[in-house]
């Protein structure tokens, strides 16, 4: 068939980007374990030569930072603008995230010196190559923050959104955070559960997380929980389809709480739940289920 030709001809590539140190190259390891060819600190003003003419292309991930030769973001976007307006290329951005803390302890924890140091401290070079690649991030597609990641967690992260070269059905993400503990992760719907009774106020209740019964069992017999969650649910299971039909490949959904260990928790699990009786395959993440109880923070 005419059709059938004409999509197995298009070249799909995936510019992988991003702060050292975030994982890309965690990233780029994973995608060339899922058949993707995979190539690191490419000069992207090359990569016009290096695509087209073939009938069944494999899927080319491209890697590239602030170490590659030749990189200037505005450049780099520029010149990806025109690739993305060709009809032989579906081309997306990763942009690999993480906050400076973060980084500057992977880097003293591995004594690597940070690219853009020269010589002073990790956090100087992390802060001028953030501002560096600013631009890249405002643009990007698809970004990732690997602040409270795992090595694992990435991997996952990168599986379950690039696993399936052929035509995919939507990546759908569920995550949880607290919002005294950072900025909300990226999301396409927000969901703040700090009206519901804080569980970290009950002393047999505050080490735990919404991972365990008692705290599920005392969220949900809040008079509150039950009405506005069923409007939740009811409201995402409405537009996800909607948002799938449009097209999105991927779609964020976060519920946050003070701390982000029980009521946000507990929520984007049932939520998850019930995507999955819905037919969807979400991904759930729980930013800050690791961290310690703090009373100062959930006073905010």
């Amino acid at each position: 068939m005419p059709g059938d030709s004409e999509t197995s001809s298009i070249q799909r590539i995936l510019l992988v980007t991003g702060l050292s140190g975030a994982g890309k190259t965690t990233a780029l390891q994973v995608l060339e374990d899922l058949g993707w060819e995979a190539i690191d600190n490419f000069p992207v003003r090359l990569l016009a030569g290096l695509v087209g003419g073939d009938k069944n292309p494999t899927p080319l991930a491209i890697g590239f930072d602030s170490r590659t030769r030749g990189f200037a973001p505005t450049e780099i976007i520029a010149l990806c603008k025109q690739l993305d307006a060709r009809a032989d290329i579906e081309l997306t951005t990763l942009f690999i995230d993480c906050a400076s803390g973060e980084l500057e302890r992977r880097y003293n924890e591995t004594r690597r010196p940070h690219p853009m140091a020269r010589g002073r401290p990790a956090l100087d070079g992390i802060k001028a190559e953030r501002e560096l690649l600013e631009p890249l991030r405002r643009w990007a597609e698809i970004v990732v923050d690997t602040s409270d990641f795992s090595s694992n967690q990435l991997q996952q992260v990168i599986r379950e959104s690039f696993s399936d070269t052929a035509e995919r059905s939507m990546t759908v993400t569920v995550s949880s955070f607290g919002f005294a503990r950072g900025m909300p992760p990226l999301a396409d719907l927000l969901f703040d559960m700090r009206f519901l009774d804080n569980p970290h106020w009950v002393p047999e209740l505050r080490e735990k997380t919404g991972l365990d019964n008692a705290v599920g069992s005392h969220i949900a017999a809040d008079p509150s929980f039950e009405p506005a969650f069923e409007r939740i649910v009811a409201l995402i299971t409405e537009l996800l389809p909607r948002y799938a039909a449009q097209g999105r490949s991927y779609l964020n959904i976060a519920f946050g709480c003070t701390g982000g260990r029980h009521r946000s928790v507990y929520s984007a699990e049932r939520a998850a739940e019930v995507l999955r009786k819905a037919g969807f395959s979400p991904t759930v993440i729980h930013r800050n289920l690791g961290s310690r109880p703090a009373d100062p923070l959930e006073r905010r």
